[in-house]
């Protein structure tokens, strides 16, 4: 399948960064003016502008400066560059803080906030909301027809909570709109527990380290609050936009590792996806397992809307917040670069373009050093990978073609990194579900990872790692999904509580039982070193962390523990259900375990690699197609050559990290 381009009438990778011109409004004369040369020189052809730019916009309260973004948006068209134009939303300006404190945010332990930071506002403040939807609007308005004007950018990296007064009566107004009545929100709370029954909405208060500290179900829902909070700040923002500017994508850049928003939720009311990737590079053998992450974190943020999406930043070299800021060895930064692409980007873009003189990020990596010339290494390698993106434009809209789907839940990780009991706080939700990846991507597999409550009607198999929240219609969609013939795999700790967190009272997985044919009694976890094992297929495994105890009720037992008082008993079973399969692993595993497992699964499915031979350990293969063509990608994250052959390549020779990209047998 292929998607139109992401900036209308522009089939191009964008290719370009942060740009920050208003910290040099004292040389735009000729700063500017070399940067436009500069970006010419490293095949730029988009700059982001307007980040964090508040204060220079608006100076004072009412008062608009734009006539500095007017040159830059001029610049920008003249040499024929797309504007990312961002909001400012991300931080304050000093006069609002003086002026308004209530703008200012409140902490779980109910201080109220200084001015200073990023994201250091109440998403409820009616001050935030009006003076944010005025610049809004005043960018609108102002450049809704101007030529460079390609996408909006808003705010920067949504993160954080507020505990004001303001948002405590949004957090009820959710409770009540989700619960109707107090009994129902009591009940579904099991607020008996602990003596929390509530009987007035306003006893009911956020998450606290002064009060409700361990109340699992409040905290689940004050999370699921914040989302909503963020969401509706995002289309707060966006409206005057879409008013003036209804062609123009919207976007905001998210980070896969942070775990504070529901992406999938907020996902929903973006136009495209776009996310800041920053791996840490090392420049030895721990670049596999950096790659694999990596992946997986492209593919998440690709997954929340299953299309390309916008590689909003990245680094071309050190990153100065790392406690380590180590440079990129010779080759890693087209291989990052290249990675992206691989898994769905239609863009590369980095943080920054120029270093700045001052602030906490004047010695992050840019395109050009503080030297200020395009005589770096650094610039030479941003100047190759445009080059190269310019060959590309076939790729632009692409899609990948996956038959595996892998669930990754934002909310069954909030509970289960809240349930008391298992690991406590070594159950380890978002580690786990990159194992399960892992063994994929070194096959070169292509794999969707999907909220739970996304459609799997494309895939052959879904494999979802501890599903220990069952939400609203997920359980009839897998049984309608097996039934029809797919593969579905299950782990221990998979569907012992309902969306509320109460546990099931017929015995876990809760309403997944018939389907999986087994019946979890017990769930035993292991001090850190103890090891069970599993026996199967003639050879033996460890098993370690959480062993779960089960019967079958239908289901054939495959494996069988090797060990302590549940010696002999199913470890691994599955169960026919309808024309398809259901596969329990009843322990945490490792590799070995999981890559023999897979690799059965794999061929009963028939599902094949990208490439057609072997790969070594460190390189991996992803593919885009259109549908008639495909994109072949080939990275190696190793630091020495490798060797690749197959019936249809031939014998070719994978310089240390380096990517080979081949379309139809030609080299791109």
């Amino acid at each position: 399948m292929k998607y139109p381009p992401i900036i209308k009438n522009f089939p191009r990778f964008l290719h370009g960064g942060d740009y920050n011109p208003e910290q040099w409004l004292d040389w735009k004369d000729t700063i500017w003016k070399e940067d436009m040369r500069l970006a010419k020189l490293a095949h730029i052809n988009s700059l982001s502008v307007g980040i964090f730019s508040w204060s220079t916009l608006e100076p004072e309260e009412g008062v608009y400066r734009l006539d500095w973004l007017d040159e830059v948006m001029d610049m920008l068209a003249e040499n024929k560059m797309v504007a990312v134009l961002a909001t400012p939303s991300g931080a304050r300006p000093p006069w609002m803080s003086k002026k308004y404190p209530e703008v200012l945010r409140v902490n779980a332990a109910r201080q109220h906030n200084i001015h200073g930071g990023r994201h250091n506002h109440c998403m409820s403040s009616p001050v935030y909301r009006e003076k944010t939807r005025a610049i809004n609007m005043a960018l609108a308005k102002r450049y809704k027809d101007h030529p460079a004007l390609g996408l909006w950018h808003i705010s920067n990296e949504f993160s954080g909570e507020c505990h004001c007064p303001l948002c405590q009566e949004r957090f009820r107004a959710y409770l009540k709109d989700r619960y109707k009545t107090l009994d129902a929100l009591n009940r579904a709370w099991w607020n008996r527990f602990w003596s929390n029954t509530f009987t007035d909405w306003e006893q009911i208060e956020s998450p606290s380290p002064l009060g409700h500290s361990t109340h699992n179900a409040l905290k689940l829902d004050w999370r699921r609050f914040t989302t909503e909070q963020h969401r509706d700040f995002y289309l707060n923002e966006i409206a005057p936009l879409k008013e003036f500017t209804p062609d123009i994508p919207c976007t905001t850049n998210l980070m896969a590792a942070y775990t504070g928003i529901d992406y999938a939720r907020l996902a929903e009311v973006m136009d495209v996806i776009s996310w800041d990737s920053y791996p840490q590079w090392t420049g030895r053998d721990e670049d596999i397992e950096v790659g694999a992450k990596a992946s997986y974190h492209h593919d998440l943020m690709r997954g929340l809307k299953r299309k390309p999406f916008v590689l909003m930043e990245s680094c071309p070299s050190a990153q100065n917040w790392r406690p380590v800021a180590k440079l990129h060895r010779p080759g890693l930064h087209m291989l990052q670069c290249m990675q992206a692409v691989a898994h769905g980007a239609d863009t590369v873009q980095y943080f920054q373009f120029r270093k700045g003189r001052g602030g906490s990020e004047q010695f992050h990596g840019a395109v050009v050093d503080h030297e200020g010339s395009e005589n770096t290494r650094v610039f030479r390698d941003i100047a190759a990978v445009g080059e190269r993106l310019e060959k590309l434009d076939g790729i632009i809209g692409t899609d990948t073609p996956a038959k595996i789907a892998l669930v990754h839940d934002y909310q069954i990780g909030w509970a289960l990194e809240d349930a008391k009991g298992f690991l406590q706080d070594k159950t380890n939700y978002q580690e786990t579900v990159f194992k399960h990846y892992r063994e994929f991507w070194k096959r070169g597999i292509p794999v969707d990872i999907i909220d739970s409550r996304q459609s799997f009607d494309k895939y052959a198999v879904l494999i979802a790692p501890m599903l220990y929240m069952l939400r609203e219609g997920v359980v009839e969609q897998i049984k309608a999904f097996v039934k029809q013939g797919g593969t579905f795999v299950a782990t221990y700790i998979t569907g012992y509580v309902n969306e509320s967190t109460l546990a099931f009272m017929d015995g876990f997985p809760g309403p997944l039982k018939d389907l999986l044919g087994v019946w979890c009694e017990e769930i035993d976890a292991l001090f850190p070193g103890e090891r069970n094992s599993i026996e199967w297929q003639g050879k033996t495994y460890a098993a370690f962390d959480l062993c779960e105890l089960i019967h079958l009720k239908g289901a054939e037992a495959l494996g069988h523990y090797g060990g302590d008082f549940y010696a002999g008993t199913p470890a691994l079973t599955v169960n026919r259900y309808g024309a398809g399969k259901a596969y329990f692993i009843a322990a945490r595993t490792g590799a070995d375990f999981l890559a023999d497992f897979y690799r059965k699964i794999i061929e009963e499915a028939g599902i094949q690699s990208a490439f057609a031979g072997a790969l070594p350990k460190g390189v991996s293969a992803q593919v885009r197609s259109d549908g008639e063509k495909d994109y072949l990608f080939l990275l190696n994250f190793t630091n020495h050559e490798q060797m690749l052959e197959s019936g249809e390549t031939g014998r070719l020779a994978l310089p240390p990290y380096n990517a080979l990209i081949l379309s139809k047998g030609d080299r791109a």
